[in-house]
């Protein structure tokens, strides 16, 4: 463990200033590696927090392109960009942000093995991604690996973060909540719009989250769904619990 150079604590003193942080959860978060899938718009709130925040690695997984309709809402990249895979153009604006964290781009829609491999290596892994597969398998190899996974998911004006501490017992997973056998059609940005606040405040809800997870703070989301409606800024929290015929986690599969 090294010890905080005078930048460093110039540069988090706010957050050293929180009893709940000071210098040992400070420590944590620049000792620790987060994996972000999707670098969209729920990923770029993700990203630029958890950069600004001193999070030591940044691992960043997404195999798209920034495309100019993007603009509109994934405030990680830059009309000049256009053309370019999303992970390098994120890697480019967080190390403007913060140039001692150190971002691994991974430009690849990554298989079960590859995400396994990833997930493997996170302290705290952020599902950004904007589909229902990728969701499951996030979902199952988190579960399987015992890795606490930030779920978060934003289309129209409706907006959903969860949390999955499998570092504990008896959490529910995903796939409690949202049976892959019973998920209705697919609603995705490209087809159907999204508001643009709408993906920042879901996003910027899920890097609170991991931050805290990553400093030990046990004071959030797990177990827990939090629904948003923007349009008339509705907002439902429920809490969840392990279905036991889950055919991911149940006990009675």
């Amino acid at each position: 463990m090294l010890a905080m150079n005078d930048n460093q604590l110039l540069r988090y003193s706010r957050h050293i200033l929180l009893e709940e942080i000071d210098i040992a959860g400070q420590q944590r978060l620049l000792e620790s590696n987060a994996l972000i899938i999707g670098l969209g718009g729920l990923g770029s709130p993700v990203a630029l927090y958890l950069a600004s925040s001193g999070v030591g690695r940044l691992t960043l997984c997404d195999h798209d392109t920034v495309d100019f309709s993007n603009l509109q809402r994934q405030i990680i990249h830059r009309t000049s960009r256009v053309g370019q895979a999303k992970v390098i153009s994120a890697c480019a604006t967080l190390h403007d942000i913060n140039p001692d964290v150190k971002c691994i781009p991974m430009p690849i829609r990554a298989d079960e093995k590859q995400l396994a491999e990833l997930i493997a290596q996170a302290d705290v892994v952020i599902d950004c991604s904007d589909n229902f597969d990728t969701r499951y398998a996030v979902n199952r190899a988190c579960l399987a690996l015992r890795k606490p996974l930030v779920s978060g998911a934003a289309v129209q004006f409706h907006g959903q973060i969860s949390v999955y501490d499998f570092r504990k017992e008896g959490v529910p997973c995903y796939n409690c909540l949202f049976p892959a056998d019973l998920a209705s059609a697919e609603l995705r940005c490209a087809t159907t719009g999204v508001f643009a606040p709408l993906v920042g405040i879901i996003g910027t809800m899920q890097a609170a989250e991991a931050l805290k997870l990553l400093m030990g703070i046990d004071k959030g989301l797990n177990a827990r769904l939090i629904n948003l409606n923007a349009l008339d800024m509705n907002i439902l929290q429920t809490r969840s619990s392990r279905d036991p015929t889950c055919s991911v986690c149940g006990t009675k599969k």
